[in-house]
C-alpha cells in the first residue's frame, strides 16, 4: 500500500493526544513477562510500533535495556517524547518503514496499533529488524472495559452509532484504512516468518470513574473523526452519553477490567 494511504491513519490521531493519554489503559506487565519467557531471557532491545503517546512503551522500562517507540503521528509523538529518558526513546516512523537497523531488536510489539498498519509489509519490516529467535507481538483490548452492565450498554450504543456514521459518511469512510484485528493471528501464520504463533487472552484491572469512561469514548478515532468533519451529526449525542455516564456512576471511583487479546510469533 502507498505510504500516503497509511499517512491517513496517522492523521486520524491528530488533535486529541491529551485525551488519549489520560484515558487509555497502560499496557499491563503480562505481555512483557510472556516475551521474556518466549525469549528465554530478559530482552535487550524492544521496539514499540505505533506507540501513540508512549503508554505502551513505558511498561518496558526496567524490563529491557532499552525500548524505542516508533509513531507516525506528530501529535502523539510530541506527548510520548515527554516520557523519554536514558532507556526510553521515541522516533517518527511507520510500522513498515521504521528506519531502524536490521537484526536489531529482541522483540517488536504493536499495542492497540497493528490494525492501523498494512499487515504483510509491517510483518516483513518486523522480521527485518528482529534478531533470530526474536518475538513479534500484537496486543489489543476489547471495548468496552468491564464496568457495570448499564454503563457498558450505554457505551456500546453510542460507540456503535459512531461506527455506523463512520461507514455512512463518505468523507469519514475514506479518511482511514483499518485492517481486521481478528485476522492478526492468521496474517502472522500465513506470512511464513514465524516458527510458532499463538493467541493469549488475559485481563487487567485499573481504576475508573465516569469521566474516564467519557474520555475513553472521546479517545476513539471513529468518534473524533466524525466530530471533526460532521460535528452536527454527533455532538449532541456525545453530550447525552456523557450525562448518562455521570447519572449512572456519579462521582465514585471503581475497578474496571480491560480484556486483552495478545498474538505472539517467534521468528524463524
Amino acid at each position: 500500500m502507498p505510504q500516503n494511504e497509511l499517512q491517513k491513519n496517522a492523521d486520524r490521531f491528530t488533535g486529541f493526544a491529551d485525551i488519549y493519554d489520560r484515558a487509555r489503559p497502560s499496557v499491563p506487565e503480562y505481555p512483557a513477562k510472556v516475551v521474556a519467557a518466549y525469549l528465554g531471557r530478559r530482552p535487550e532491545t524492544v521496539v514499540d510500533l505505533g506507540c501513540g503517546t508512549g503508554l505502551s512503551t513505558l511498561v518496558w522500562k526496567g524490563r529491557c535495556d532499552r525500548v524505542i517507540g516508533v509513531e507516525p503521528s506528530a501529535d502523539m509523538l510530541a506527548v510520548a517524547r515527554q516520557k523519554a529518558d536514558e532507556t526510553v526513546c521515541f522516533q517518527q516512523g511507520f510500522g513498515n518503514d521504521t528506519g531502524l537497523p536490521s537484526d536489531f531488536a529482541d522483540a517488536v510489539v504493536c499495542s492497540q496499533s497493528f490494525h492501523w498498519m498494512e499487515p504483510m509489509s509491517t510483518l516483513r519490516e518486523a522480521d527485518r529488524i528482529l534478531k533470530g529467535g526474536g518475538v513479534f507481538v500484537t496486543v489489543d483490548c476489547d471495548w468496552p472495559p468491564v464496568a457495570t452492565w448499564q454503563a457498558e450498554q450505554a457505551y456500546m450504543q453510542f460507540y456503535n452509532a459512531a461506527k455506523a456514521l463512520e461507514k455512512s459518511l463518505p468523507d469519514v469512510k475514506s479518511s482511514f484504512v483499518r485492517y481486521p484485528k481478528e485476522k492478526h493471528l492468521q496474517n502472522m501464520q500465513n506470512s511464513g516468518l514465524f516458527c510458532y504463533c499463538r493467541e493469549i487472552v488475559f485481563a487487567n484491572t485499573e481504576r475508573c470513574n465516569a469521566q474516564r469512561l467519557i474520555d475513553l469514548m472521546q479517545s476513539q478515532g471513529s468518534v473524533q473523526t466524525v466530530l471533526k468533519l460532521h460535528p452536527e451529526q454527533i455532538k449532541a449525542e456525545l453530550e447525552m452519553f456523557s450525562q448518562k455516564m455521570r447519572d449512572l456512576l456519579g462521582e465514585r471511583e471503581f475497578d474496571i477490567d480491560f480484556c486483552y487479546r495478545m498474538r505472539i510469533g517467534v521468528k524463524k
